[in-house]
């Protein structure tokens, strides 16, 4: 991936690469980025791949602790404006609308990664039951703070823009602010679990 970029395959054992990467604070690392099943690793200039870092990424990684990372709850305004997607989800899962939204906030979900807008995070741990492909039709606009699902994941959309998954609430929680030190609110490994509002 460049002269500087090394992706790396790490299947579902993303986080636990990326917790034990930052833990070890490789020289040569400038940044680790994870993605869906792999690893985006980023050399500092002029920099190779130390024999340790490639042992590290050789050895099956430590699991990581169910405690990692911060936990958040989220209010979230489930259905009607918030969730136009919501009562179509519901039929197609075989629940009503209110056994939908129980089972959507009955998760602990995991930060696997970040990206499509700056903060933007794909939650894994989606209820088997809950999947549902993305919308045949991508809407031209979706508000900021919209939840929406996307096959085995749930994410939520820090800015408005145009987006394809289906839509099923909104939350005030500000999940993108690029002039705090910390601009994503939620980082991968974190825990998020959904409080109707």
């Amino acid at each position: 991936m460049s002269e500087r970029g090394l992706r790396v395959a790490t299947g579902d054992a993303t986080l636990a690469y990326y917790a034990a990467l930052r833990r070890r604070g490789f020289p040569e690392l400038e940044d680790a980025i994870p993605a869906d099943c792999s690893l985006l690793l980023v050399l500092r200039r002029g920099a190779e791949v130390s024999a340790a870092l490639w042992a590290e990424l050789a050895a099956p990684p430590a699991p990581v602790p169910a405690e990692a990372g911060k936990r958040h709850e989220i209010a979230v305004e489930y259905g009607g404006d918030a969730g136009p997607d919501l009562p179509y989800l519901a039929a197609a899962a075989g629940l009503d609308v209110a056994a939908y939204i129980r089972l959507h906030g009955s998760v602990e979900y995991t930060v696997a990664f970040l990206g499509f807008q700056p903060g933007f995070p794909y939650l894994r741990g989606l209820p088997r039951a809950l999947h549902a492909s993305r919308r045949a039709s991508p809407r031209t606009q979706v508000a900021a703070g919209s939840v929406g699902i996307g096959g085995a994941y749930t994410g939520i959309y820090p800015g408005r823009g145009p987006g394809g998954w289906q839509i099923i609430g909104r939350t005030a929680a500000p999940l993108f602010n690029p002039d705090s030190a910390a601009p994503a609110l939620l980082m991968p490994g974190d825990r998020v679990c959904f409080v109707a509002a």
